[in-house]
């Protein structure tokens, strides 16, 4: 009779439970827990930024300037001090002209200053425009004379502005490499590691560097506003930017920096168009 009874009661009291639980309120579906497949997550990749200009559509600095004299358009590759010295400048004055403050940070399409603001691009009838070899777009020198007019003729040494600028050789060694209009803009002389560079003549330092890829340490000096020259290569510089030097003056050790042996590359510019530097060098 005892456990009779004790059944009744279990009975009565799982039935009481289930009623309960029907009178529980609905309980909310469980979170469902995204697994990898394989061992691997999914990535869900972010949304574009829809909101970035399309480069086509910017209107890039100084673009109202392009095919101006005295403006060049940024390609692709350019650098400030590249810029610079196939316009005959110096790199600060780009970036003072066009008030650059990072002159790391220039832009394809860019319209860039590269005369000084107010100077006059013309000489003896002939409008004279620098030429880049990276920029084959850029307008040509074009003669103010007839187009029927033959073209004057060129003087074997061009003259220098300045009657006391003569040019002196940069280095004793031997030319290993004639100037070339396509392949070697300047000359290239012999000589040991740490031979002296002197300054072919009186100038400003408007470059002294690495940063003008395949020409190593670099110097520039600008001597007046139609001449520039370039020692490339160095083992070590031994004058600074905006430093004076004289003609004679050793301005580094050759080296052969960016180079495949011990050498001096020296340039002469005129107005940045690379001239054969035979041409301007005493004979020896």
């Amino acid at each position: 009779m005892m456990a009779c009874h004790v059944s009744r009661f279990g009975l009565v009291g799982i039935a009481l439970v289930l009623l309960a639980g029907c009178n529980s309120p609905p309980r909310s579906p469980a979170p469902v827990e995204t697994r990898s497949v394989m061992g691997r997550t999914p990535v869900t990749a972010p949304a574009p930024d829809l909101s970035a200009a399309s480069p086509s559509s910017r209107v890039m600095p100084g673009s109202e300037n392009a095919g101006k004299p005295g403006f060049y358009t940024v390609q692709r590759g350019d650098t400030l001090t590249r810029i610079a010295l196939d316009h005959g400048q110096s790199w600060r004055d780009l970036a003072s002209w066009n008030n650059l403050s990072n002159a790391h940070l220039i832009e394809v399409g860019q319209v860039l200053r590269v005369s000084p603001p107010g100077a006059t691009l013309q000489t003896s009838g002939v409008v004279v425009q620098p030429i880049s070899p990276s920029a084959a777009s850029e307008p040509k020198v074009t003669s103010a004379a007839s187009p029927t007019s033959p073209p004057a003729a060129t003087p074997s040494v061009p003259a220098v502005n300045d009657p006391g600028l003569a040019f002196a050789w940069p280095a004793t060694g031997a030319v290993i490499g004639a100037f070339d209009e396509v392949k070697n803009k300047g000359l290239d002389i012999a000589g040991q590691a740490g031979d002296p560079v002197l300054a072919a003549a009186d100038g400003q330092v408007v470059y002294a560097g690495a940063g003008l890829r395949g020409y190593g340490n670099l110097i520039i000096l600008k001597h007046n506003n139609t001449f520039l020259t370039a020692y490339a290569h160095n083992q070590s510089l031994l004058v600074k930017e905006d430093q004076q030097v004289r003609r004679g003056q050793k301005i580094a050790e050759m080296g052969k920096t960016d180079a495949e042996r011990v050498k001096l590359h020296f340039e002469i510019r005129r107005q940045g168009k690379p001239v054969d530097p035979a041409k301007f060098l005493p004979v020896r």
